[in-house]
């Protein structure tokens, strides 16, 4: 969930082109809708061999397989709604493949950040970005939101809410239709869906609303999750607070007070910060997540361990949780309780140190209860949550490749 440092080496901006005139036109603001395009500029465009050196050296695993096309990646802003439903704008990333007439989209979402420079729009080693130009390259057009509050949208983000997830990926897609059509490629209706960490919970979430039909044109054919927080009140929270669970303790102090901060924010948890942050850290730790800051920068400013930063009331709540709290949860869990009618593969780790796997777990007994019959991959207990990720991006393409009707044309 959160990102690594130096993702990328040196020499990344001279595998990327900025600027390029052929593809610099952009679709024209329709002035009210959801999904509307505000501004669509390129942000980068690879030959295949350009391609695989940027994705090689993110990680070396991502330069295989060979990518078959040329990318250009555009930052595209857009219409779309807050939590409580208001218009607003939010940004992302569109990638699409050289090429002409139809192109299937992959649409996937980002694990957990805090600084808004680091969504995929913006940084050049963002996880959105480097998801879409590698599913573009593979010959599909690569769709990854930066959700509300991140990259250029304004606002706070709402972490972990699975409803404004799902409705800033939504909208994303439909602008995506009409950037692809500026730029002579049709998007097609059946839609593919995978996404890391909070990413995972996203994924869920929109897949659930377009097989619910919440868009006339768009409809899910797969879903692929990677390593979500599925479970936040009886797993991710529990596992946090448990002694001895292997989850790392300070990347539980980052995820814990990152989302009570959020959930302050969205639903007034508290009347004052002491009530369920101990001193010194009531007072600087709704400071500290501004959208400027990232895990590298806040983590000094934090405890060690969970107890050290929350007091026992609190914790006392987060395992027994009313009110709006148990609200809170309610709006982040539940993304698991549907039955999808199209394939659904759950990837994760037994090794993983950020997001436990009782989650993944939680989220198959979850689906098979409602009647899918999900499968599940686990990259075992020797790897850690970011290995995920980049095991995860070509597992994902390697399964949407089996299903017949999904491979890229």
């Amino acid at each position: 969930m959160k990102r690594t440092s130096s993702l990328l080496v040196a020499g990344l901006t001279a595998a990327c082109a900025t600027t390029p005139t052929a593809a610099s036109a952009a679709p024209r603001p329709a002035p009210t809708g959801r999904g509307a395009v505000v501004s669509a500029e390129p942000v980068a465009a690879m030959a295949p061999d350009r391609v695989r050196a940027y994705l090689a050296d993110v990680h070396p695993v991502l330069g295989s397989p060979r990518p078959r096309h040329a990318v250009t990646a555009y930052r595209v802003v857009y219409r779309t709604i807050t939590p409580g439903g208001r218009p607003t704008t939010a940004s992302g990333v569109v990638a699409l493949p050289d090429g002409r007439g139809a192109v299937r989209a992959v649409g996937f979402a980002h694990g957990t950040h805090a600084a808004r420079d680091i969504a995929g729009s913006v940084a050049e080693d963002g996880q959105g970005r480097v998801a879409a130009i590698y599913y573009a390259g593979a010959g599909y057009a690569g769709v990854a939101p930066d959700y509300l509050g991140l990259g250029l949208g304004p606002g706070f983000h709402p972490y972990g809410h699975a409803a404004s997830e799902a409705s800033a990926s939504l909208d994303l897609l439909r602008a995506a239709r009409a950037v692809a059509a500026a730029h002579g490629r049709r998007l097609e209706r059946e839609v593919l869906l995978t996404g890391f960490s909070q990413g995972g919970q996203a994924a869920m979430a929109l897949g659930r609303e377009l097989q619910r039909g919440a868009d006339p044109y768009l409809r899910l054919r797969a879903l692929a999750p990677v390593s979500g927080p599925y479970d936040i009140r009886h797993q991710q929270i529990p596992e946090s607070l448990r002694k001895g669970t292997g989850l790392d303790a300070r990347t539980s102090v980052f995820y814990t007070a990152y989302v009570t901060v959020t959930w302050q924010r969205m639903y007034g948890l508290y009347r004052k910060p002491s009530e369920v942050f101990k001193e010194p850290y009531a007072s600087r730790v709704e400071k500290l997540f501004d959208g400027r800051k990232d895990f590298e920068e806040i983590g000094p400013h934090l405890p060690g361990n969970l107890r050290a930063l929350l007091t026992p009331s609190y914790i006392a709540r987060l395992r027994h949780p009313s009110g709006v709290l148990a609200r809170a949860m309610r709006e982040a869990d539940g993304t698991c309780g549907w039955r999808p009618r199209v394939p659904v593969r759950l990837f994760g780790a037994s090794g993983d140190e950020q997001v436990t796997y009782r989650n993944t777990r939680a989220c198959l007994r979850a689906l098979r209860a409602a009647g899918a019959r999900p499968s599940s991959v686990d990259f075992g207990p020797g790897t850690r949550h970011f290995g995920t990720l980049f095991a995860g991006l070509p597992a994902t393409l390697a399964w949407f490749g089996t299903l017949t009707s999904a491979r890229p044309r």
